[in-house]
C-alpha cells in the first residue's frame, strides 16, 4: 500500500471505518469548529470535519490556537440528543481516543491526560480538546469535539499564559507522527468504540480509563475559575466528570477551570 494512500482507502483496513460515520476533509479553512457551526443544522450523524490548513484556530475561551501546516486539526460533529452535563463528558472520550491514537506514534508510557482537555507527552502539552454546543429546552441538539494535535510543531511558547503547561510535538519529541489522513482515520476508530462503550455502559468505564493515565493523580494542582483559585490534591475525577480536590478547607468539586500544576504563586497563577 503507497503511504500516501489514506487507509480509510485501502482495501485491506477500510473496514475499519466507523460505521455510520460521515467525513469532510478540507484543504483549508478559518477553523475546523467554524465549519462544525456552519454544518449543524445539516448533518444527520456523526461526521469528521478535518482540515490541511486553519488560518483562524481558536482554543478554550477564545484564545488562538496555533495551528501550523503538518499538525493536525478536526472536529467531530455529533446530534446527541443528549443533556448538557452528559454532553460534556465527551472530552473525556476524545481524551482516551486521543492518547490511544498517539500511543501508535510514541511509548504508550510517556503520555497521559490532564484535566479537563488536554494530552501531555513527556508532560508537555501535545493536544487539546475544545467544545462547543447549541441546543435548547435543556438538551444539546449539537455538539462539535474540536482536537488539535501538535505532530510536526509546537506553538511558541511566549503565546502561552504564565503557568501553563509548555508545549512539544510529537515529531519534536522524536515520535513517529501519523500522516493527517491516517490521523483521522485511527482517531475516528477509537472515537467509536468510546462512543460504543458509552452508550453501553455509560461514563463509568470511560472515567476508569481516563483516571489510569490521568496526569498529577493523587498530587497539589492548581483550579484558576473565573473569580476564584483553588488549589489542593487531586483526588479523583466524579460521576460528572468534576475536578475532585482536597483543600485545606475541605473537599470541592470543580466543574470547569484551568489547571496548573503545583501550588500558586504571588501573581495567583
Amino acid at each position: 500500500m503507497s503511504t500516501d494512500t489514506p487507509l480509510w482507502e485501502a482495501p485491506e483496513t477500510a473496514r475499519f471505518w466507523p460505521a455510520g460515520v460521515d467525513r469532510v476533509v478540507l484543504e483549508e479553512t478559518t477553523s475546523t469548529m467554524d465549519e462544525a457551526r456552519r454544518l449543524a443544522a445539516q448533518v444527520a450523524g456523526p461526521t469528521w470535519i478535518m482540515a490541511r490548513r486553519q488560518t483562524a484556530a481558536h482554543g478554550r475561551r477564545g484564545r488562538p490556537w496555533a495551528s501550523p501546516e503538518g499538525n493536525f486539526a478536526a472536529t467531530l460533529l455529533l446530534r446527541p440528543d443528549l443533556d448538557p452535563g452528559r454532553a460534556a463528558l465527551h472530552s473525556f472520550l476524545a481524551a482516551n481516543a486521543l492518547r490511544l491514537t498517539l500511543a501508535m506514534c510514541v511509548a504508550p508510557d510517556r503520555l497521559a491526560l490532564k484535566w479537563p482537555n488536554d494530552v501531555l507527552l513527556d508532560g508537555a502539552k501535545v493536544a487539546g480538546i475544545l467544545l462547543e454546543s447549541g441546543g435548547r429546552a435543556g438538551r444539546v441538539d449539537w455538539l462539535a469535539v474540536g482536537i488539535g494535535v501538535n505532530l510536526q510543531q509546537a506553538p511558541d511558547p511566549g503565546t502561552l499564559d504564565p503557568g501553563a503547561v509548555s508545549p512539544i510535538s510529537v515529531a519534536g519529541a522524536g515520535g513517529s507522527p501519523h500522516s493527517l489522513d491516517d490521523m483521522l482515520f485511527w482517531l475516528a476508530s477509537h472515537y467509536a468504540d468510546q462512543m460504543r462503550l458509552f452508550a453501553e455502559q455509560g461514563f463509568d468505564p470511560i472515567r476508569r480509563l481516563w483516571l489510569r493515565h490521568a496526569a498529577r493523580l493523587g498530587k497539589q494542582v492548581t483550579a484558576r475559575l473565573p473569580n476564584a483559585t483553588r488549589s489542593g490534591t487531586f483526588e479523583t475525577v466524579d460521576e460528572d466528570g468534576y475536578l475532585v480536590l482536597t483543600t485545606p478547607t475541605g473537599q470541592e468539586r470543580i466543574a470547569a477551570a484551568d489547571i496548573f500544576f503545583g501550588a500558586p504563586d504571588a501573581s495567583g497563577h
